[in-house]
């Protein structure tokens, strides 16, 4: 099997399995308890918080643990309105992931407006199109680092800067690009950032919220004292232990990954020389990513006779990979419909080889129907 579909979850590190063993069999503890037996798995969670906090420039009391990113981005969006009275505006993008647009949607019902940006035809929000329609009765904004479908990369610091011109304060859904592109909260002035563990090699069912320290929000789960009493539930140490470990040595080979995926992407491409085709999303994007539509062609279809081929890709978010109607992303950049609904995504990872780059481009030529190069 070839798997190609990483944007969607990838597999999960060896160390950070290893990692994850002792506080499953042995140390398992409940962290929160007094006597010693609770010692370690107390400070394995700390040192964790740490050595995520360093890895995006944050400091460790500004990182808090969830159950990934649908859960970081519910809190960060509904923590913000619910912390204001006055019920003043949010603005977001209409190609944001789910766990954002029925965030939004959930508080749009209880009073709370939300404006909605468009992006370009490459798939940007851009600077100019966010001053157009923020004010100053603004309190947040919500735009991804990188689109989960496209891959395209949001100019953030640009939209950081607009929104806190305007008193406003600027949260990211950067669960594509976490562990994938360097990010350093600090430098690009975020307040809020998601991020979910299984999309860089860690466990699924664990993540975070990066909240600036100063920034006013309300718990997410009422009950016990953990996280500072922001998030109460018994800590899923083992998960933390390992999301730590991954994200770490993703972090340590971010530059050497991304030379590797990007040339892995031109060798798929070429194998295509000659078809149909539209490349979506922008020039910045997250390397390994390809977003690709061919004209007249069904993107299910193409998807199940790679499958039979043995290589494993996406039609688009697989989050919504069940409805087979157009992708909101692909409305959202204006795709005509005779390329759209032929959108495969193909998304490389760590683990993926020249090799299977070459088998993807040859076998998805085959299946589009092209003369084999």
């Amino acid at each position: 099997m070839v798997y190609a579909d990483n944007a969607a979850t990838t597999a999960l590190d060896e160390s950070a399995y290893e990692a994850m063993r002792p506080y499953l069999l042995s140390e398992y503890s409940n962290a929160s308890q007094p006597y010693s037996f609770a010692r370690q798995p107390k400070k394995a969670i700390q040192e964790a918080r740490e050595t995520i906090a360093s890895c995006i420039g944050a400091l460790p009391e500004e990182i808090y643990f969830t159950s990934g990113g649908t859960e970081s981005d519910n809190w960060a969006i509904k923590a913000s309105a619910f912390s204001d009275p006055d019920k003043r505006a949010m603005i977001t993008s209409a190609f944001e992931h789910h766990a954002v647009l029925n965030s939004c949607a959930a508080i749009e019902r209880l009073g709370y407006p939300v404006a909605y940006l468009w992006p370009t035809s490459d798939g940007t929000i851009t600077s100019e199109n966010l001053e157009g329609c923020i004010s100053d009765n603004t309190r947040l904004v919500s735009i991804m680092f990188a689109n989960n479908e496209i891959g395209s990369i949001q100019p953030v610091k640009d939209l950081c800067k607009v929104t806190h011109s305007h008193g406003a304060l600027f949260h990211t859904d950067a669960v594509q690009a976490v562990g994938h592109i360097r990010i350093d909260v600090r430098e690009l002035e975020i307040d809020l950032l998601s991020a979910s563990a299984h999309k860089f090699n860690g466990p699924k069912g664990i993540g975070f919220l990066y909240v600036r320290n100063g920034v006013d929000f309300s718990p997410y789960m009422d009950g016990g004292s953990q996280e500072k009493g922001k998030r109460a539930g018994t800590e899923n140490v083992a998960a933390i232990v390992a999301m730590a470990v991954a994200l770490k040595r993703n972090c340590e080979e971010i530059e050497t990954t991304a030379r590797r995926l990007v040339g892995y992407e031109d060798i798929v491409i070429g194998e295509l020389e000659g078809l149909d085709f539209i490349r979506n999303g922008s020039k910045e994007h997250l390397p390994g990513f390809l977003s690709l539509s061919f004209r007249g062609k069904d993107g299910e279809a193409i998807l199940h006779r790679m499958d039979l081929q043995g290589i494993c890709i996406s039609t688009g978010a697989a989050c919504d990979s069940v409805h087979t109607q157009l992708s909101h992303v692909l409305k959202s950049i204006r795709l005509s419909e005779e390329y759209a609904l032929g959108t495969v995504r193909i998304t490389l990872g760590r683990n993926n080889t020249e090799e299977d780059a070459m088998l993807i481009g040859k076998t998805l030529r085959k299946v589009i129907g092209g003369k084999v190069k």
